[in-house]
């Protein structure tokens, strides 16, 4: 398998340092080979990603959020749980929260920009379970949460 890294690196990316938790929480707790990664919002080397689709962003836009979002979950991954990316062997479900007006039934479609990316970089061990759902907001006013069970 070509090195997950490198493979971020075809896709534009470097992978982030992990943000550090804003509230009363860890960013990511383990319980055996099961790791648990908070709620990551959309975030990149310009700051929080801000918008609510289907007013102020379109679902290219909000696909790019979400593939931010998923970079900052990679990121505690790595640094936070110390799990190379190489070492995980299973991503198993994600929770996709999308910044939505009343009138957007696209949510699924913006959370692909994370499942797409996943997949580009892990094969067959990005394939996962998902939800995804509008929201009227979230914390700074970002597009895009994402939170996840890993199998490591």
């Amino acid at each position: 398998m070509t090195d997950p890294i490198q493979k971020l690196r075809e896709y534009g990316y470097e992978l982030p340092a992990p943000k550090a938790p804003v509230a009363s929480y860890v960013p990511v707790t383990r319980s055996g080979n099961l790791l648990y990664v908070s709620g990551q919002i959309s975030t990149g080397e310009n700051g929080v990603v801000e918008g609510r689709l289907g007013d102020t962003m379109n679902v290219q836009q909000g696909g790019n959020a979400a593939e931010l979002a998923i970079l900052n979950v990679l990121s505690h991954i790595v640094y936070s749980a110390g799990i190379p990316l190489q070492d995980v062997k299973k991503i198993l479900k994600l929770t996709v929260l999308v910044c939505s007006d009343n009138e957007f039934t696209e949510q699924h479609l913006v959370a692909n920009g994370a499942s797409n990316l996943l997949v580009g970089i892990l094969g067959d061990k990005g394939k996962h379970a998902r939800a995804a759902f509008g929201v009227t907001s979230l914390p700074f006013g970002a597009a895009v949460e994402i939170d996840a069970v890993v199998e490591v």
